[in-house]
């Protein structure tokens, strides 16, 4: 099953109300979540090999009482590292008519509704932005950054990044 097939399987304002249940906090962004939503709906999927997997992980709790989890939406296309397990792609950045080709993965149909496949794949898919355009300037934004960083010397490196620990002693991150 494709994410197109559920999203025509499915109307609008039941995805509305398993967005505002999932994420509380984007319901002043329901509007911009419809708007994605019409054009997803009316936009031709380009098949690719990539499957869509939604997991669930434990976070990190704030306060050691309350365990909390989070959704991860990744793309698979069956390649496998060195110790055989599949390659997880963080699929953001895809351009939509591609996320509308993905299978989603058995495992994923089975563990989640198709309100909450929606759900969680319109969060991940709008997390950089409502607007495709919009995403592939930050896209292009990132690869001229990564572009810009690998044509500097050793030395201007050095003198540009700095580790995760120093970060956390500048930053408090």
């Amino acid at each position: 099953m494709k994410l197109i097939d559920i999203i025509n399987a499915n109307h609008w304002l039941s995805v509305e109300l398993t967005l505002v249940h999932l994420y509380p906090d984007q319901e002043e962004m329901l509007d911009e979540y419809r708007s994605v939503y019409e054009i997803l709906k009316n936009t031709e999927p380009e098949n690719n090999n990539m499957r869509i997997v939604l997991t669930e992980y434990d976070s990190d709790p704030d306060d050691e009482s309350e365990l909390k989890t989070y959704i991860d939406v990744s793309g698979e296309d069956n390649t496998k590292n060195e110790s055989g397990q599949i390659i997880s792609y963080a699929i953001e950045f895809v351009e939509w008519k591609r996320w509308l080709g993905m299978d989603i993965t058995p495992e994923t149909l089975i563990n989640f509704t198709e309100l909450e496949i929606i759900a969680h794949c319109l969060y991940e898919m709008t997390f950089i932005g409502f607007d495709e355009d919009e995403i592939k300037e930050q896209l292009e934004s990132l690869d001229n950054t990564i572009e810009e960083y690998k044509n500097l010397t050793e030395e201007e490196k050095k003198q540009r990044t700095f580790s995760f620990d120093q970060a956390d002693l500048d930053f408090g991150i």
